[in-house]
């Protein structure tokens, strides 16, 4: 009998340090608010920051808008409504959250916004992201190397796509990219022959693949029917290249006599990856989403803790219109078919089994 009552005793010492441990864990609810699921990438966002977050001990309350902007407004007013220590928001359209914002930092709210950056708000505290200017520069660098230039000459005939226009990552893409295009547009090595350049004209709202599709098969009728072709594709985002990957394959793209031409990409999803081991798509821009989620996560802890965050390393680059937000930028990186195994197998990024 003294046996059990003693094994008893140690139980309910056990559950009483397992209670205390939970409630010590309990750090309060973080809500996460990310643009759609129609994205590989944003599922994979929004899973990872709440495992990075959960395991810091917070709770949290994830939303997908389906790039749907009242949806996204409505479910970040709720957050906001039950208190939320912090809002992590991949917002669809920055310029149009500056209320709920302010309705945030009048309860103390911390709000990050997580690789794109919510313009217009003096609300906005943090921005964890990618260094996006480098991204473009890869892409566009990736282009020359597929082409073989400088070796080669040229001039070959290039096509231009930007991301959505209420992105404001969107920008310097493009803008990255161009710092190297323009001057070899400029001296005559590249040709943009539909003539369609600026974010204005190039532009793909919500980072539709069917929309840059359709784009492309205007381009294609209008200013390829000649017998001339394409030599290459600048596509911000892989998405995108599927899209106008299929629309060059509409028109015989992809055969020994119309080989496929050089399209960049973004964000190393799993089918275009594929396409990059089939030869149909060039390359990607690797981002280790995982890194950004665990870097956000930690920035969020720190924060919560009345700590200033560590991690921050960009203080002049993200005006958002009102003011400087502090950044923590990662660092992008190109695959392709030579390096793709090393950067997103290797890592754990996607399984070898998932490509084949």
């Amino acid at each position: 009998m003294k046996i059990i009552k003693t094994l008893i005793a140690a139980l309910a010492v056990g559950l009483a340090a397992t209670t205390y441990s939970a409630q010590a864990q309990d750090k309060g609810s973080v809500g996460i608010a990310m643009p759609t699921k129609s994205s590989l990438r944003w599922i994979s966002d929004g899973n990872e920051l709440v495992k990075a977050l959960q395991a810091k001990g917070y709770t949290t309350d994830l939303q997908f808008a389906e790039d749907d902007i009242p949806n996204q407004l409505a479910q970040i007013e709720n957050m906001v409504t039950k208190d939320v220590k912090a809002l992590i928001i991949a917002s669809i359209d920055g310029t149009t959250l500056s209320a709920v914002l302010q309705q945030a930092h009048d309860k103390n709210i911390k709000v990050i916004a997580y690789d794109r950056l919510i313009r217009d708000s003096p609300n906005v505290d943090y921005y964890t992201t990618f260094d996006n200017f480098q991204v473009g520069v890869l892409q566009a660098n990736s282009l020359l190397k597929g082409l073989g230039y400088p070796e080669k000459k040229g001039p070959f005939n290039i096509e231009l796509f930007g991301g959505s226009p209420d992105d404001n990552n969107a920008f310097f893409f493009y803008d990255g990219a161009m710092s190297v295009l323009q001057p070899l547009i400029d001296k005559g090595d590249f040709v943009v022959k539909s003539g369609q350049m600026g974010m204005d004209k190039v532009g793909t709202l919500r980072w539709d693949g069917a929309v840059a599709q359709a784009r492309m098969d205007n381009l294609l009728s209008a200013n390829y029917s000649d017998g001339s072709r394409v030599d290459a594709v600048l596509s911000p985002y892989d998405g995108l290249s599927r899209g106008i990957i299929s629309s060059l394959r509409g028109v015989g793209y992809g055969t020994e006599d119309q080989p496929w031409p050089i399209v960049s990409g973004q964000d190393a999803e799993t089918p275009s990856v594929k396409a990059i081991i089939a030869g149909e798509q060039y390359s990607t821009v690797y981002k280790d989403t995982r890194e950004l989620a665990k870097v956000t996560a930690d920035l969020v802890d720190e924060v919560m803790q009345g700590k200033e965050p560590s991690q921050i390393n960009d203080t002049k680059t993200y005006n958002n219109g009102v003011k400087v937000v502090p950044s923590v930028l990662l660092t992008p990186y190109e695959v392709d078919k030579s390096n793709y195994k090393e950067k997103v197998v290797d890592s754990g990024y996607i399984k070898a089994a998932d490509l084949q």
